[in-house]
């Protein structure tokens, strides 16, 4: 078992960001919008500065960047393009838990040389499981799955399955080539991140390419894996949203610096200056405030401890408000963009690609309700398991 104790913080960080910050200009959006995915340059180019392998395990050659690491990552992915940001938190997540809770036999055959870009790329779904029927040495799979992020740039499945019999619920890695894609990713928003659905029938995946899907014990990699999947994913649309309403903000700013002294611009206004500064202030504290709680995460992971339900609490509520504080930060630059909101551009995209990431179920009113009951004591031996807060 290659795991260590405490939280890892990457030396790497710094230097990933400006990585970053370099491609920024390149991010060709209205490409990547008529293809319907990112480009093979782009996809190729984010992968090649480390985005992905920021969320891999040490011990396997990742970076492995704490949680306030992986939130500012796909933040500064996402303010450059919020459909890159999204595509890349996506492959981020399903490829850093795989490669952590999986253990050597699998480990080997799908992360056989990270530090040489040599593995595995994973996309898929983690709701509405399949069904796994048990066989000798692994599982017959079928099922059909949605909303898979990144796929066109992945190798490999991540899906979650129930196991016939005993109900347990398990998340498996296989080959692309074991599924039927379909294309049927007609949006709005997020156009660019090619979340398809698929399906198989009765393919077979070895045990060892399966792992429990509520385990907070990696096989690989250090402390930050002890949040679980569902946790994990937190991170990352965090980061999203945050990243989002940054990026939506400044080019608020820049149409205002473009219409100020014309004939009757709004943007001259006491209101649109007020406005304006009540969309930093909601913007800056949910960021803030999201900060703060997982740097108290990081504190508990550090000492080798699981979170605690109030910080499992937490960390969900402040991902649902970081999300509708962005959805209403959103709604302030529409209103004071004017044509800017609606013609074709940077303005546009980004609401459209906003107004279709709100709908994700980790920002979802129930589990807002679910945080309610337990911050407000009305369940308080309850915890959590995946988005539900269980007795």
């Amino acid at each position: 078992m290659a795991v260590s104790i405490g939280l890892h913080v990457s030396p790497e960080f710094p230097v990933m960001l400006e990585r970053i910050d370099a491609l920024g200009e390149a991010l060709d959006a209205d490409a990547a919008e008529e293809l319907g995915r990112l480009t093979e340059g782009i996809a190729r180019a984010l992968l090649g500065a480390g985005v992905v392998r920021a969320a891999l395990p040490q011990s396997l050659g990742g970076y492995e960047f704490s949680p306030r690491q992986l939130i500012e990552t796909v933040e500064r992915v996402s303010y450059h393009d919020s459909a890159a940001g999204w595509t890349m938190m996506a492959l981020q997540l399903m490829t850093g838990t795989t490669a952590a809770y999986l253990d050597a036999v699998a480990a080997a055959d799908l992360f056989p040389d990270v530090a040489g870009g040599d593995h595995a790329l994973l996309a898929g779904h983690g709701t509405r499981p399949g069904r796994a029927v048990p066989v000798e040495n692994g599982y017959l799979v079928s099922g059909s799955w949605q909303f898979a992020s990144g796929m066109a740039h992945a190798t490999h499945i991540h899906s979650a399955i129930q196991v016939e019999g005993t109900g347990e619920l398990r998340v498996l890695a296989m080959p692309k080539s074991q599924v039927e894609l379909v294309d049927n990713w007609d949006v709005l928003g997020l156009r660019a991140t090619h979340s398809i659905d698929y399906h198989c029938a009765d393919e077979f995946v070895p045990a060892t390419h399966t792992y429990l899907a509520t385990t907070t014990n990696p096989a690989n990699g250090g402390a930050i894996y002890r949040v679980g999947l569902v946790n994990m994913s937190a991170i990352g649309h965090t980061g999203w949203a945050f990243g989002v309403g940054r990026r939506l903000l400044d080019e608020l700013k820049s149409v205002a610096a473009a219409k100020s002294g014309t004939r009757n611009a709004a943007v001259d206004t006491a209101q649109f200056h007020a406005e304006y500064a009540t969309a930093e202030a909601k913007l800056r504290s949910a960021r803030a405030w999201a900060m703060e709680v997982w740097r108290g995460i990081e504190d508990t992971l550090d000492a080798g401890e699981l979170p605690s339900t109030e910080q499992d609490t937490l960390l969900r509520l402040a991902l649902n408000h970081a999300t509708w504080t962005v959805q209403d930060v959103g709604q302030t630059v529409h209103r004071w963009a004017g044509t800017a909101a609606i013609r074709r551009g940077p303005i546009d995209r980004f609401l459209r690609d906003l107004g279709t990431g709100t709908q994700h179920i980790t920002s979802s009113p129930t589990v807002l309700q679910n945080c309610g009951k337990w911050l407000s004591g009305a369940q308080p031996q309850a915890h959590w398991e995946f988005l539900d807060l269980t007795s």
